[in-house]
């Protein structure tokens, strides 16, 4: 056996890159549960294995005391120094106690610590392995599908990927190749599990560093990402380079890069828009195609803002289903209300007659108080002053 099991160690550090001395602790330790499960014998045993020949030894471990009460466990001081003279009590003695068939049980005990160790090993190297690619996008081939998953071949592992990170305008058979986004890898007990996506708004971002070198580089930044999977999105970009216009870079000649980023998501529609540090700015740009007119901010939350834009733009800057609104608010952070211009002068005026009223109301109450006049005489005074506000 021994020549055989340095074969199998040396074996498997070069071909699994499991080390020789983990697997000898872990046969060692092995063996001693063995040879106590098959003869019996008490805890004071160790097995010791040597890396040179492979040949395995069992020891039974005994102390020397004065007297023995179990053999088993103890050694007088007597039999120890006829051993060896220098002995004293107290002292631990390793008797060989090998049977002369254990080199069966070994034999079989070596054989399920390997296995066991190789798949412990197999697991933690794929474990680190796709860990590293954790929030990375990798390519894989979808091999079957069930009630629950979306099985893709990565490789040395099947990834899962489920209904709420599957694309709902994509239909996947067996053999397709994907890329996909690696949203999470988990080390279980029954090995690791990597979960994949196609719907998680940074496959946007690592298919953006896939086909522009600029922003891979760092020269142009995606600041947000706003996404409805398979329908719309909508991406936030800036330049670190004042030569460098991002939005153009983004595009590519005759559109070409961001129509490959198009095509890969099976053609879901896409707003590249050039963030700016000026909210408003960046809230306008944020609803391109729309054209806005204004952007009012609420005094009393500083994350929302009244967008006004021209009456035949009101559509377009909602979108459908209310798209585009809701894009460019996941986009910027902000709460955003989409007005028309003529909404905005009823809302005015109507707030305009409610201070007047307010005043009016205020002074009609003061001046039945201060003074005799009956209300049609304060009503035909009030009429007076408002007419001459009008002429001023």
């Amino acid at each position: 056996m021994g020549k055989e099991m340095l074969n199998a160690l040396d074996t498997l550090e070069a071909e699994k890159g499991i080390s020789k001395e983990i697997v000898i602790e872990a046969l060692e330790a092995a063996l001693v549960s063995a040879y106590k499960r098959h003869y019996g014998q008490a805890t004071n045993v160790e097995v010791e294995f040597e890396p040179k020949k492979g040949n395995i030894h069992v020891y039974a471990v005994k102390e020397v005391t004065e007297e023995v009460f179990d053999s088993q466990l103890e050694v007088s001081l007597k039999d120890a120094m006829a051993v060896n003279k220098a002995y004293e009590l107290g002292d631990k003695i390793r008797f060989e106690v090998t049977p002369k068939d254990f080199g069966r049980i070994a034999a079989q005990t070596a054989k399920q610590v390997i296995l066991q160790r190789v798949r412990e090993a197999e697991r933690t190297i794929i474990y680190n392995e796709f860990s590293e690619y954790e929030n990375d996008i990798m390519q894989g081939i979808v091999e079957r599908q069930d009630r629950r998953y979306i099985y893709v071949n990565l490789g040395k592992i099947e990834a899962v990927l489920s209904k709420q990170d599957q694309m709902p305008n994509e239909f996947y058979q067996p053999h397709d190749r994907i890329k996909v986004y690696v949203s999470k890898v988990e080390n279980t007990s029954k090995g690791p599990q990597v979960f994949v996506s196609r719907s998680h708004p940074d496959l946007l971002r690592r298919l953006f560093e896939q086909e522009i070198p600029e922003v891979y580089d760092g020269i142009v930044e995606i600041v947000s990402v706003a996404r409805e999977a398979g329908d719309r999105s909508k991406v936030a970009v800036r330049s670190n380079d004042a030569n460098i216009d991002p939005v153009g870079t983004c595009v590519g000649p005759k559109g070409q890069r961001v129509q490959a980023i198009v095509n890969e998501l099976k053609g879901e529609n896409m707003d590249i828009v050039e963030w700016n540090e000026d909210p408003a700015i960046f809230i306008s740009n944020a609803l391109n195609p729309a054209q806005v007119v204004d952007v009012i901010f609420d005094p009393t939350n500083s994350k929302a803002c009244t967008v006004v834009v021209p009456d035949y733009q009101l559509s377009l800057a909602i979108g459908k289903r209310g798209q585009n609104a809701r894009l460019a608010a996941k986009l910027t952070g902000f709460k955003v209300d989409i007005k028309s211009e003529s909404d905005m002068e009823d809302y005015y005026a109507k707030q305009e007659e409610t201070e007047y009223r307010e005043e009016a109301e205020e002074a009609y109450d003061e001046a039945i108080v201060a003074s005799d006049m009956t209300e049609d005489d304060y009503e035909n005074v009030a009429f007076e002053e408002k007419s001459e506000e009008n002429e001023e």
